[in-house]
């Protein structure tokens, strides 16, 4: 049985962080859609909860039709707790978009921690 499969290569490696100061949907992180990069990796989302307060939280997938997934619809996070929504980790393709909302401003900080992957492997040297 023949696999089809593209090299990857780590390009980067980062946090992705947002204080949900509003209710409005907040992008939290969009994957690259440079012609190099294919595919991201979402290794954990942390939602931290720094009030008094329970409060919840929305997040979806945006594709590039563009059409909304929901991931976690009105999530509960309970006062002055943190918790990780991932059990797994979550592939997004080219240009899809993780949207976070909370149901009250001023209560919630997500951070999510990303690896950008690349169909080519790019010298450190050619940087320099």
């Amino acid at each position: 049985m023949e696999v089809n499969s593209i090299p990857q290569y780590i390009q980067g490696i980062t946090n992705a962080k947002v204080d949900l100061t509003t209710t409005d949907a907040t992008v939290l992180y969009t994957a690259p859609s440079e012609t190099d990069f294919n595919s991201s990796i979402i290794n954990s989302i942390l939602v931290s909860n720094d009030s008094g307060s329970a409060d919840t939280i929305t997040v979806t997938i945006t594709d590039s039709a563009p059409a909304v997934f929901s991931l976690f619809k009105v999530k509960a996070v309970a006062a002055n707790t943190t918790i990780e929504l991932l059990t797994r980790d979550l592939i997004l393709q080219s240009g899809e978009i993780i949207k976070v909302t909370a149901a009250t401003a001023n209560r919630l900080h997500v951070v999510a921690s990303v690896q950008e992957l690349t169909k080519t492997r790019i010298s450190t040297s050619a940087i320099l």
